[in-house]
């Protein structure tokens, strides 16, 4: 169990390092901007703007994600079992039993979302529960219990709160060079300016595309992070590998599925299945390959 322990303080150190590299970028590129204007407040404006908005989705996350996927209340003479599952987990991870509820959808999948354990929901699609065993089923809501016990809806919020930031400062700046606004270079010297005015051009165009490949990696270790703290739950990886395994045979589209909630799930609910995945590839996925998440389970 060593293993797993390290393995998951590993995945945590990761995960705030990328972060703490994403505050340093979205801070040089607030300074660049800032530069070519003369004006702190443009940076600081956008922050603020950022962090009121996601302050907002991150308060209202579970009303939000419910309203999008379209997801029911579970009763628990409903599913008996489900519930049990859940609460016995919920003891494990000595966090309060989580609302569960319901996505009719035939794709087997299930998420976690809310803004601490007191606010958490567990949802489950109607295909999962036709397709897994008791065991199977375990490892994914202990898989999803975890995204709770590790706060994975705070640190979402945080990396949303810089993206917002660096696209905000970019449709500024690249809105301003559309109407012919320079800003006051005079006091940076002619060339200077010049310079600055290119880098900040060119971090306009290209900043944005960093900042969501940034978001998608610290996604993608969050999945990792959960994968090893749900098998601390249950104590039996197999569980959760064969239930990933089952969900990579499947390629039922999901009706419900959206940019904005595609991070939550299980598995990447637009089914992008393909045999090989090259590096390219990887850096626009919000999940792992999941046969690698497979491979790490069977090695625990």
């Amino acid at each position: 169990m060593a293993t797993i322990w390290t393995h998951r303080d590993s995945n945590i150190r990761k995960t705030w390092l990328l972060i703490t590299g994403f505050l340093i970028f979205v801070t040089t590129v607030g300074w660049v901007f800032s530069q070519v204007y003369s004006n702190p407040g443009i940076f600081l404006f956008a922050f603020i703007l950022s962090v009121l908005m996601s302050v907002f989705s991150y308060w209202q996350s579970d009303k939000i994600v419910i309203m999008t996927t379209g997801a029911k209340p579970l009763l628990n003479q409903a599913a008996p079992e489900l519930h049990n599952i859940v609460e016995n987990l919920a003891i494990t991870a000595g966090i309060p039993k989580p609302r569960i509820y319901i996505v009719e959808a035939p794709q087997p999948n299930a998420f976690a979302t809310g803004r601490d354990p007191e606010h958490a929901i567990v949802a489950v699609t109607s295909g999962i529960l036709q397709i897994m065993n008791k065991t199977e089923l375990e490892g994914v809501l202990a898989h999803e219990m975890s995204h709770i016990g590790n706060r994975d809806m705070l640190v979402s919020t945080v990396v949303v709160v810089l993206v917002g930031v660096i696209q905000l400062l970019s449709d500024i700046f690249l809105r301003s060079m559309r109407f012919g606004f320079r800003g006051n270079n005079d006091r940076n010297g002619g060339q200077a300016g010049a310079i600055f005015l290119l880098i900040g051009i060119a971090l306009a165009i290209l900043a944005p595309i960093a900042a969501i490949l940034i978001q998608l990696a610290v996604s993608r270790k969050r999945e990792y992070l959960a994968d090893a703290s749900g098998v601390l739950l249950t104590r039996y990886p197999e569980g959760l590998a064969s239930a990933l395994q089952k969900l990579a045979q499947d390629n039922t589209p999901m009706r419900q599925a959206s940019h904005a909630t595609a991070h939550l799930w299980l598995d990447d609910p637009y089914q992008g299945k393909q045999k090989t995945i090259g590096w390219f590839s990887k850096l626009f996925m919000t999940h792992p390959p999941i046969e690698d998440r497979i491979k790490k389970l069977r090695e625990m």
